[in-house]
């Protein structure tokens, strides 16, 4: 195993945070532009009681002005078979066209058929660099059995079933 300083090797520190494997997730708000999504590899859960999840959007993505102190939001964890989900919304943030949503009371944009969604409330932003901790209280939250879309080492991974 190669030891380095993350500072002085930026490559290197992001090929190191590539050998773990992530969830994919794509995160929904509403906006005068209409709705919004993101692709995101950066959730976590952060506590149960009360219900609170992360997440942490780049500063520099031209969609950062929609999430950050936006309201309300929603995380939809991406099942295996959804990996068109996530490439539509890395590449356009309205990549609503062939997808089958629905806004809630708040106009967060639902999508359906994920494994897993949480919708959130702001609870909490924090600075990390060159991104924001945003922390979401989960108000309402839905899951169903399947395998996660996984990220890892810069490619997508499944897991067998």
């Amino acid at each position: 195993m190669d030891t380095f300083a993350p500072d002085n090797d930026p490559r290197a520190f992001r090929d190191a945070l590539g050998a773990y494997a992530t969830g994919v997730t794509v995160v929904t708000v509403p906006s005068e532009d209409g709705p919004i999504g993101i692709t995101a590899n950066s959730f976590a859960s952060v506590s149960l009681d009360p219900p609170l999840v992360l997440w942490s959007p780049a500063k520099s993505s031209n969609r950062f002005k929609y999430f950050s102190g936006a309201p309300h939001f929603a995380i939809h964890v991406l099942d295996g078979h959804q990996q068109t989900v996530c490439d539509g919304f890395t590449r356009d943030r309205a990549a609503f066209g062939s997808l089958d949503w629905q806004p809630d009371e708040n106009g967060v944009p639902l999508i359906e058929g994920c494994l897993a969604r949480f919708e959130c409330s702001l609870e909490a932003e924090h600075d990390g660099g060159d991104h924001t901790i945003i922390i979401g209280r989960v108000t309402r939250a839905s899951a169903r059995s399947g395998l996660p879309l996984l990220f890892q080492a810069g490619r997508f991974v499944s897991l067998k079933g």
